[in-house]
């Protein structure tokens, strides 16, 4: 027993999973578990948080709860993104205690000690000349950022990014993700272990039945159980056309093949993120209720046949980007069975609602996608919370990227840490 942990009970748990087959019932809903993950995981990870524009201006910030710990996000007076503990150094109130806000000094609510925006204490009301006020600055988080997007690490020696950030820069670039805007944000609860979110998320098995919007859409839900010739056909001709037309943009379509791409991969470092661009199908442009294009092109693009660009990194993020506009998903563990998802819709940040785009003909698409798969999450949740739950075999053709993703969590659950 560790920090409240039973790592020898977690362990043999861990031990008695089957290959090739669901987890066991604790894992969704044992809390030594939950905060094993929380521990090992979470707080050992890089963490998506945010888009850079949605605290566009020196003193904007935003706030983030990870377990007990609550990070403020806040751009400095130089314009960088800092990251800090939302506490105060002197008897560790909470700072900030809305989710977005604008700061000129960071004043604490209880006695007023005072921080700038780098995080310095500058003000400790009756107690000068007894401090060093260098020493009382603000606990500072790791940070880093690509193509517009905010992560944050909570680890005492956090993994290298660069790997990443390379390939979040040189994908997202032409997207303008750093040129954008926040059109719509949604915020959700749903009653689901995060793990069954993220299973969900890596197949599309269900998708036939359950996404009607999304298979009008995309060609990744056929397999090789259910691909006929004319649907290899169909994507062939889809891929010339495209190939031809992302040259011209310097872009290349990078997932050929029927079925999701794969992801995670449990047996590389940096196989927490994958990124790839896919066609869409005959007459689609973007990710919209009839294909067509909806908003302004965004970024460098000149032509709208750009397929999607489709960016992962565990553990909570995903982001599905069309030529006109882009949206992010962002996951947050709130118990065992519980998640916090907060969906994003970015446009240009030229694009000027009501005029450029509506949010009637935007949001549809994966608000409705989205929502059908909470959907599905919570019936998943209720049905694995019952004495005759035991783990089922996984199908080798539609979801060996849920048995990559759990082979990824099990290994991130048992490593080493600095803790």
């Amino acid at each position: 027993m560790v920090d409240g942990i039973d790592r020898e009970k977690i362990e043999a748990i861990v031990a008695s999973r089957q290959a090739g087959h669901t987890l066991p019932q604790p894992f969704y809903l044992d809390r030594n578990i939950y905060s094993a993950e929380i521990e090992q995981l979470w707080r050992e990870s890089w963490l998506f948080v945010a888009h850079d524009c949605e605290i566009p201006a020196v003193g904007d910030y935003l706030t983030w709860e990870i377990g007990d710990d609550s990070i403020l996000l806040l751009r400095d007076d130089a314009g960088e993104i800092r990251a800090f503990h939302n506490l105060c150094r002197h008897r560790g109130t909470r700072l900030c205690s809305e989710p977005q806000g604008h700061v000129g000094r960071i004043v604490c609510p209880y006695h007023q000690w005072t921080y700038d925006r780098s995080g310095q204490l500058c003000s400790a009301r009756g107690m000068d000349g007894e401090l060093n006020f260098e020493e009382w600055s603000l606990l500072p988080v790791a940070v880093a950022t690509a193509a517009g997007m905010i992560y944050i690490s909570l680890a005492k020696n956090p993994p290298s990014f660069e790997c990443v950030r390379r390939q979040i820069t040189e994908a997202a670039a032409p997207q303008g993700l750093n040129r954008a805007k926040v059109a719509c944000a949604m915020d959700y609860e749903i009653e689901a272990n995060w793990k069954l979110v993220w299973e969900n998320n890596r197949e599309c098995y269900h998708c036939n039945v359950n996404h009607p919007q999304y298979i009008r859409a995309n060609f990744d839900h056929y397999n090789d159980d259910d691909t006929t010739t004319a649907i290899e056909t169909r994507i062939a001709k889809q891929l010339e056309r495209d190939t031809n037309q992302l040259a011209a943009a310097g872009l290349a379509a990078t997932h050929h093949a029927t079925g999701m791409a794969s992801f995670p991969d449990p047996d590389h470092a940096e196989g927490w993120c994958a990124i790839n661009r896919t066609v869409l199908v005959e007459d689609y442009v973007s990710e919209t209720m009839d294909g067509q294009q909806v908003a302004p092109l965004m970024g460098d693009y000149d032509d709208p046949h750009v397929g999607t660009l489709r960016m992962r990194t565990m553990p909570n993020m995903w982001n599905h980007s069309s030529c006109d506009h882009a949206v992010t998903t962002r996951l947050l563990p709130a118990g065992p069975a519980k998640t916090r998802a907060r969906v994003v819709w970015l446009v240009d940040c030229d694009a000027v609602e009501g005029q450029d785009y509506t949010l009637d003909r935007l949001l549809p698409f994966w608000q409705l996608t989205s929502e059908q798969d909470w959907d599905l999450c919570r019936r998943a949740q209720q049905g694995i919370s019952s004495r005759a739950y035991r783990p089922g075999p996984l199908s080798t053709y539609k979801e060996w990227n849920v048995e990559a993703f759990i082979r990824w969590y099990l290994k991130q659950l048992v490593a080493p840490t600095d803790l």
